[in-house]
């Protein structure tokens, strides 16, 4: 199989890392972190990249391309720590072609590529502890128009963003609905995350919806699959940055007269979190690549990446704090927020547990050997 990137992955890559390098520093990010975790100019400036409609279609506005450019995007977006949900948007982008109606398309899906709407996934509830068959949300119905009731936690930028995609029960099977946030009976609290970015507490109130699908069940496992695999990409490239800036460390400070990296057992550790970088970068490929396989297929694929990306991200994450020392859990260091961020991926769309579970359950006769 051929993992060579083509000369317009590359460049869209070159494009999105010189943006990072040059607009997204780390003394920027601080100040975004200080000021709420979310910069709406810096999502207009990623949205002007046409980074918000890689999976929208040319039709509706987007750049109608598919998930290697995503996570070639997402994984130099991990680079940088880069907060503004670009991977909400890929989400919202993939689920609206994939599922909606003509109404919902030709209304949302250029305002998302465009970036004139920021549509984030609202599906977490407090005690479905990542299972996606629990959801005490309804919707009800009456003369075509559709109202919710519920609430929905940890909604990624969810005070600023302009609209949700909300699963409901209606009329005892699961949907999925888009809801907008200044709509009446729709109440937002906002808050910090442990890695800077932004979430919030989202209630609906008998708010106003429209109808994406009635397949919700579907829908709603396709959206947390992309949002998987893009989560994977992001790891991968902060894992890769977060390698950088430990060698870099190594060669750099001494003791008893020599550089750390002079040390043969620092060296050896150095080498595991690279083994573990290159599982992640290989899980994250798989499941990038599994992305539009039949639905069992891609179910288990990303149980399968998010396990393994989850036993990456500790490691990595936990041996670059310990070979710096002390200053690697200072606020003051770059290396610290590398850090929170590999901590809080690693529980966003089901922990490594929960995704050691599926794996289980989901493996055939074969153990995934031969299938």
């Amino acid at each position: 199989m051929d993992f060579e990137f083509t000369d317009e992955q590359q460049q869209l890559r070159d494009a999105v890392r010189r943006w990072v390098e040059r607009g997204y520093d780390f003394e920027r990010r601080r100040a975004i972190v200080k000021a709420g975790g979310f910069d709406r100019s810096i999502y207009g400036q990623l949205a002007e990249l046409g980074l918000a409609g890689l999976y929208v279609s040319d039709e509706h506005g987007g750049m109608g391309m598919g998930p290697v450019e995503g996570m070639v995007v997402l994984e130099e977006l991990g680079r940088g720590i880069v907060m503004e949900p670009v991977a909400q948007a890929l989400l919202a982008g993939a689920t609206l072609s994939n599922f909606g109606g003509d109404d919902a398309k030709s209304q949302w899906l250029p305002k998302v590529a465009g970036g004139e709407a920021l549509v984030v996934l609202a599906h977490v509830e407090r005690k479905a502890r990542w299972r996606l068959d629990v959801c005490d949300t309804q919707a009800t119905g009456s003369g075509g128009e559709w109202r919710i009731t519920g609430a929905k936690s940890v909604v990624p930028a969810g005070d600023q963003a302009d609209a949700f995609i909300v699963p409901a029960h209606a009329d005892g099977k699961l949907a999925l609905f888009l809801v907008e946030r200044n709509a009446s009976g729709v109440s937002t609290r906002g808050y910090v995350t442990q890695d800077g970015s932004r979430a919030a507490e989202v209630k609906f109130d008998s708010a106003p919806a429209m109808l994406v699908t009635q397949d919700g069940q579907a829908a709603l496992e396709y959206a947390v699959d992309v949002g998987i695999a893009s989560l994977c990409a992001e790891a991968v490239g902060t894992m890769d940055r977060t390698m950088e800036l430990t060698v870099e460390y190594l060669n750099t400070r001494k003791q008893f007269g020599v550089t750390l990296s002079t040390f043969q057992a620092l060296r050896h550790r150095v080498a595991d979190m690279k083994m573990q970088l290159e599982l992640a970068r290989s899980m994250s490929y798989y499941a990038t690549l599994k992305l539009n396989s039949p639905a069992e297929e891609r179910r288990r694929a990303m149980s399968r990446a998010k396990y393994q990306l989850g036993v990456s991200m500790r490691f990595v994450g936990q041996q670059s704090v310990q070979l710096h020392g002390g200053i690697g859990v200072t606020d003051e260091y770059v290396g610290s927020h590398y850090f929170k961020r590999l901590t809080q991926m690693e529980l966003t769309f089901g922990d490594t547990l929960h995704h050691l579970g599926e794996v289980s359950e989901r493996m055939q006769d074969t153990a995934g050997v031969f299938a």
